[in-house]
Formats: C-alpha cells, sequence, structure tokens
C-alpha cells in the first residue's frame, strides 16, 4: 500500500514540475522569446525604457500598465521586470531571469563571475537574523546595479540610479 502511495504522489510531483507554475504573461502584447533568451538592459535602462521616464510618458506609449493582480504597475512585454517609480519618475527595474546585463550576468549567474565582471563592485551585506540577501553594488557614475545574492549565486538584479539601490538595500526589500 505504502509503495503505491509513494509511486501516486511521485508521479503527480513529476507532472506539475513539468507543467510547471505562476501565471505566464499572455497578449499581443508580449512578444515570444525563446527560453534562455536574455534581453539586455544596460544603465540607461531597457530598449525602449528609460531611467528617468515618467509614468505618464510611458504610460502613453504604451509601455507601461496597471495590472489588478500586480502590486504596482508592470512593464509591457517584459513579465520579469518591475518597475519602480520615485516622485513620478522611473528609478529602478528589477530583473529576474532571463534579463541580462551587457557583460551577460543573469540570475542564476555565480557569484565569481560577478566579480570579475564588476572588479570594483562594493561588498553589501545584510543584516543578520533577516532573510534578505547580501549584495554587490557596481557602480557606473549616477547609475549602478545592485546583485542581490546568496553567496553563491546570484538571486535577483536591481539596475538604476546608484542612491536608489542603495537606499532599497539599506532601508531594506519587499516584494511590493
Amino acid at each position: 500500500m505504502k509503495l503505491r502511495q509513494f509511486i501516486f504522489i511521485a508521479t503527480l510531483m513529476v507532472a506539475a514540475s513539468i507543467a510547471g507554475s505562476g501565471v505566464r504573461p499572455q497578449g499581443p502584447d508580449v512578444p515570444a522569446r525563446p527560453v534562455g533568451d536574455a534581453e539586455v538592459v544596460d544603465l540607461d535602462g531597457l530598449r525602449d525604457i528609460e531611467f528617468g521616464a515618467t509614468e505618464a510618458e510611458l504610460t502613453r506609449r504604451g509601455v507601461l500598465r496597471s495590472d489588478e493582480d500586480a502590486c504596482g504597475p508592470t512593464l509591457a512585454g517584459h513579465g520579469t521586470v518591475s518597475p519602480v517609480f520615485f516622485d513620478d519618475r522611473l528609478v529602478l527595474l528589477w530583473l529576474d531571469d532571463p534579463m541580462s546585463t551587457p557583460e551577460g550576468i543573469t540570475v542564476g549567474t555565480p557569484v565569481s563571475e560577478v566579480r570579475a565582471s564588476y572588479p570594483s563592485a562594493i561588498p553589501l551585506r545584510a543584516p543578520r537574523g533577516t532573510y534578505r540577501f547580501d549584495g554587490l553594488l557596481a557602480r557606473s557614475d549616477d547609475r549602478a546595479y545592485l546583485f542581490l545574492h546568496d553567496g553563491t549565486t546570484v538571486r535577483k538584479i536591481i539596475a538604476g540610479y546608484a542612491d536608489w539601490a542603495r537606499r532599497l538595500f539599506d532601508e531594506g526589500y519587499g516584494p511590493c
């Protein structure tokens, strides 16, 4: 009897793993990209989304939308990017796979590769006793990448204004 239960549960777990989970971006405004095909985010922003742009401008261009199921505005066609605004201006982008820096750093990249690509990155330590990740702040003038990591691999990338990235790290961060 226990063997049957084990096989049944194992089969369900494999089926769930194959099916995937979560909400996938859908609609005609979401371009299809092959898995692993990273879109580059540089320190100016995305191809069609610039740091410092206003919410009104991005909305007018059809790039920014308000989804009821999201915890804030979302970017059309960029389901793995979350914008952060302050005083109506885009100041940061939270990036997830398959987004990449121009140096090829993505979520899942070993921390050693980040350090090799950004040798002047400043290590930031998360407060002990919290569930926050440590960071590496790779600054260039007033812009930066903040690579949140678990000591081994990059778990999240934040790009934008350096002061805002540092402030976000220092004051804590969360999903919304």
